[in-house]
């Protein structure tokens, strides 16, 4: 009560005018969250807008150095996946040609040969083949 009591004749002494200046002031909120945290930091904080532009050209020089990094590593998966594809092409070239190799083996075997010819009407030898000399004095 007491305190009421002096507040009260504060209130009495004082002009008007003074009473009106004197009005109770609100609090001022903040921004909550990262934005005001942000907002501070650059305000009144360790950044300012000079050092923050002093610092644009080192950033993008980063920003540059991140993008070719990226595209580097998208560069070097890229030649490892068409690196793979052709060694597996490759290797399947390797068995067709090894199974090719092996059909023309067995069918250049004097039987298979025979077999086949025989259905045009051309038989085997059974005499050895004759030598045709030419002397030098004929011609």
């Amino acid at each position: 009560m007491n305190n009421e009591f002096r507040h009260h004749i504060e209130e009495e002494d004082l002009e008007p005018e003074e009473i009106q200046l004197k009005k109770p002031r609100r609090k001022v909120r903040e921004p909550e969250g990262e934005k005001a945290f942000f907002k501070k930091l650059f305000t009144e904080g360790v950044v300012t807008k000079e050092a923050a532009t002093d610092m644009l050209p080192f950033l993008l020089f980063l920003s540059v150095l991140c993008m070719l990094y990226i595209a580097n590593s998208h560069m070097a998966v890229k030649n490892i996946r068409s690196i793979d594809k052709l060694n597996k092409e490759v290797k399947e070239l390797s068995w067709e040609y090894k199974s090719l190799k092996a059909d023309l083996m067995f069918k250049s075997k004097l039987t298979e040969v025979a077999k086949k010819v025989d259905t045009l009407g051309i038989k085997e030898l059974t005499e050895p083949p004759k030598k045709i000399v030419i002397n030098t004095n004929e011609h």
